[in-house]
């Protein structure tokens, strides 16, 4: 038997409050992203709507007026899914279903994120991270998976299973969460043991971080050749990938690729993601890239920087990548203002690689107070100890002299404590 039925196409409205004091124009931003959110989920949006309130209403976030009007207008448009672009609370999310019909789905922005998350989480880090924020989400809204049961008419053995079932669905899901939170532990540790193996290098680790769609990826694979998945579409790519780097002053670096930021990103997904962000937490130099053909790019920025807060890793050396610059106009004084804005600022195309090589010069220089200039005399038997030179920095000449290794090496700073007993030349500067 083959099911020949088409699936259900899904197709969305999409809503959000305006409210007094608030820029409306910052309304119909967020329900743009909402609108690119909902596409990259797989949904068709057939429209867009807001409505003014002072506070969203208790019971039905939008007013019981304006959810009947809601539910009118998935009649005339065929919608089957209301999205909101604010949280809503287990109630509102319960009282909206009852309104609107058991055929349309109702779902807030953190469901639509978490649900994108889930499409594109491939790695068992990544599911792990994605699965624990879903179960976050859901555990407050359990209840209303069992309102079928107050349908029940009442009397003689119709009393208690509902809650007896909600306290048994509860414990299941905090003992997952439980065995989710283990499990995520121990992919920290791998973390950390993959962390100090690479620390060992004496590399410097370049976080690449920016807005869901600023052009991660793709910077990432113009630099280093990683394949990483690069498309058109908010949150594309979710795992993190690490490749080593060569800068033109002969220096090697790790660059890490992270998941993109966004406005209004869900606490449950933050926190879920904290063993993925550790890695803009420990890295050396943070390599921002901005959008900066995108109307909101400010804002995008500001985005960015909320989130470094949360995760530990605001005021860390940056370099801001202004990137798809081949979208603006011959004419457009954008570039010039956001480098008056911000120091260490480098306009680039990473889809055309144009600029990459004064990206790539900028890192260098911010990077350079970590390297020294030294010779080294190293015993020939020491092949460890000349290897670690190499591996670890940049041997500019070699000699043989008395049964020694001469080096003339550019290393990093923490190292040449290390080395100090084979150092000749106590005059080494900063590169």
């Amino acid at each position: 038997m083959y099911d020949t039925q088409e699936p259900l196409r899904e197709r969305a409205l999409l809503i959000g409050l305006e409210r007094p004091g608030h820029d409306k124009w910052a309304v119909k931003d967020s329900l743009d992203e909402l609108r690119e959110l909902a596409v990259s989920a797989g949904a068709e949006v057939v429209d867009l709507l807001s409505q003014k309130r002072d506070n969203p209403a208790a019971p039905t976030f939008v007013g019981s007026g304006k959810a009947e009007e809601l539910a009118a207008r998935c009649r005339d448009t065929g919608a089957n899914m209301v999205i909101f672009d604010d949280d809503l609370s287990p109630a509102q999310g319960r009282n909206l279903g009852d309104i609107l019909g058991e055929n349309v789905k109702v779902l807030d922005r953190t469901e639509l994120i978490l649900d994108i998350f889930a499409q594109r989480a491939h790695t068992r880090e990544g599911k792990i991270q994605v699965e624990l924020a879903q179960l976050h989400y859901m555990l407050p809204r359990l209840a209303g998976l069992w309102t079928h049961l107050s349908r029940q008419r009442g009397g003689v053995g119709t009393r208690g299973p509902g809650e007896q079932q909600l306290e048994v669905d509860r414990r299941r899901v905090q003992e997952k969460i439980h065995r989710l939170e283990r499990a995520l532990e121990e992919v920290r540790k791998n973390r950390r043991v993959e962390r100090s193996g690479r620390q060992r290098l004496h590399w410097p680790l370049v976080s690449i971080i920016g807005y869901t769609n600023s052009g991660k990826s793709t910077l990432m694979n113009a630099l280093t050749g990683a394949n990483v998945l690069a498309e058109d579409k908010l949150f594309a790519t979710l795992d993190p990938t690490t490749r080593k780097l060569r800068l033109p002053n002969n220096q090697n670096i790790l660059v890490s690729d992270t998941v993109g930021f966004l406005r209004k990103l869900p606490h449950h997904l933050v926190e879920s993601f904290k063993a993925t962000l550790e890695e803009v937490a420990e890295a050396d130099l943070l390599l921002h890239v901005v959008d900066v053909s995108h109307p909101q790019a400010h804002e995008q920025i500001e985005a960015v920087e909320i989130v470094l807060k949360e995760i530990d890793a605001w005021g860390k050396p940056t370099v801001i990548a202004l990137n798809k610059i081949d979208r603006l106009e011959p004419d457009a004084t954008v570039l010039e203002k956001y480098q008056r804005e911000f120091d260490h600022a480098v306009p680039i195309s990473a889809k055309h690689g144009g600029h990459l090589d004064a990206l790539l010069d900028e890192v260098a220089n911010q990077l350079k107070e970590r390297r020294v200039d030294v010779t080294l005399s190293i015993p020939h038997d020491r092949a460890k100890t000349i290897a670690l030179v190499y591996r670890s920095g940049y041997v500019t000449a070699r000699e043989i002299e008395n049964g020694n290794v001469v080096l003339r090496a550019q290393i990093p700073k923490v190292l040449a404590s290390e080395l100090k007993p084979y150092v000749v030349d106590e005059d080494s500067q900063p590169l």
